[in-house]
């Protein structure tokens, strides 16, 4: 069974040696979404609340590309350069997963590139 390259221009191109996602037995494996805007390349601007919602929209662009949905989403990794952005991160997770509830892990890291706030990185089923 061979990997397949994902990629989309409704989400940020990739800002290095990767891919965006990898779809692999029925399964796709997305990079780690930042909160960068597909049209400029750019981190948007605003609180981490601001740049959940462009991290969640990059999700679902990837997500959709490989033939799955944040609805299909088994698993997320999240990082966040201060946890005491949680709440606010979570919120506006919360509201794009809907009813779908994975199995999630959060981590406060030092940086995350080009500056973001917040990244996540999500293995769901597009069988």
């Amino acid at each position: 069974m061979a990997a397949e390259v994902i990629a989309t221009d409704k989400a940020p191109g990739a800002i290095g040696p990767y891919s965006q996602a990898i779809k692999l037995g029925g399964h796709v494996f997305t990079a780690g979404q930042i909160p960068l805007d597909p049209g400029t390349m750019k981190i948007v601007e605003g609180d981490v609340t601001a740049q959940t919602e462009q991290v969640m929209r990059n999700l679902a662009a990837v997500l959709e590309a490989a033939g799955s949905s944040l609805s299909r989403i088994v698993k997320t990794t999240c990082f966040l350069t201060d946890l005491d952005d949680f709440a606010a991160f979570n919120e506006v997770y919360g509201k794009h997963m809907g009813d779908n509830r994975p199995a999630r892990s959060t981590v406060e890291v030092s940086k995350l590139p080009a500056g973001a706030r917040v990244e996540v990185e999500a293995i769901a089923d597009c069988s």
